[in-house]
């Protein structure tokens, strides 16, 4: 049976000589693998630039819900991004924010209000001119709104640390070292009672902004079953600057 779903590409791998096999996390279906032939012929109807990582589908697929491989019968690229893949800077943060997503998103069920996140944000992403440097630090954070651990803040004000095991700010420090502590906690804090919209105006030194993000993602390490080692943020550090 045919449905219509939209779809974030997540992954491309080699399956033969002209096809591909594609991870895609869906609208309607969560997060699907779908076998792609002829993508590399050059009369191709899929073609294997419509498949780069984050880039955003319009897509008509046959689903079988136990179904390991799924297939596809049209794909578009909608809305085709516009600068991402051509502004060093939007492309580094694109590959950095695509591995935490396929590290992240392990669900094969319908979750519209996570793929809205997602969906919504890349396409700020393309049109965004300012506020880059933080915008994958407010993304990863507002992301586990919908993953399942944002922080809980209920004594941000009083508090002198976050606790990431806990996902709590606290008055005393653990007797753990899975913590933000006092060097970096108020950028933290300003970080996530910012928004999109104002990131722009956010100001948060480069060292600093090394150390919160090495935090957050010992923070989805510790939440995120299986999360591993991410390997991007090297590159994109060294872009930001």
């Amino acid at each position: 049976m045919l449905y219509k779903t939209r779809g974030i590409v997540l992954k491309t791998t080699n399956y033969s000589e002209s096809s591909v096999i594609v991870q895609v996390f869906t609208e309607k279906f969560g997060l699907q693998s779908y076998l792609i032939n002829g993508v590399k012929k050059p009369k191709a109807k899929i073609r294997l630039n419509m498949l780069q990582p984050l880039h955003l589908l319009d897509m008509v697929v046959y689903h079988k819900p136990n179904g390991s491989l799924q297939r596809i019968s049209e794909l578009r690229n909608q809305p085709a991004l516009q600068s991402i893949p051509y502004n060093v800077i939007k492309s580094s943060l694109a590959i950095f924010i695509n591995e935490v997503l396929y590290k992240s998103l392990k669900l094969h069920y319908e979750d519209e209000p996570l793929f809205n996140y997602i969906f919504n944000s890349i396409e700020l992403l393309d049109k965004s001119e300012a506020g880059l440097a933080n915008f994958h630090l407010f993304f990863l954070l507002s992301l586990t709104k919908h993953l399942g651990f944002y922080p809980d803040r209920t004594k941000e004000k009083q508090a002198s640390f976050f606790d990431l095991k806990e996902g709590a700010y606290v008055q005393f420090q653990p007797s753990h070292f899975f913590i933000i502590d006092k060097t970096i906690i108020a950028d933290f804090s300003r970080l996530i009672n910012s928004s999109f919209e104002n990131l722009a105006q956010l100001f948060i030194s480069s060292q600093n902004r090394k150390a919160i993000l090495s935090k957050i993602l010992d923070y989805y390490s510790l939440h995120v079953e299986n999360f591993g080692e991410v390997k991007s943020h090297l590159i994109l550090e060294e872009v930001l600057g």
